[in-house]
């Protein structure tokens, strides 16, 4: 369209330019990892309140 090359093509290219991930060092979706720990710490967060009240309440 309009000379240029489809999205598709465009989108292989500049990835073709990348250089190789890392194993095991790479999170491709910088907001996802934020949203992935924020979950991982609010658990962990709201078990330990829900114990602490449990205890504070000697139901445990």
């Amino acid at each position: 369209m309009f000379g240029r090359k489809p999205i598709e093509e465009r989108l292989a290219e500049r990835r073709a330019q990348l250089p190789p991930l890392k194993e095991g060092e790479h999170f491709e979706h910088g907001p996802a990892k934020f949203v992935f720990i924020f979950l991982i710490v609010f658990v962990i967060l709201a078990h330990l309140v829900g114990l602490v009240v449990l205890m504070a309440l000697d139901l445990h």
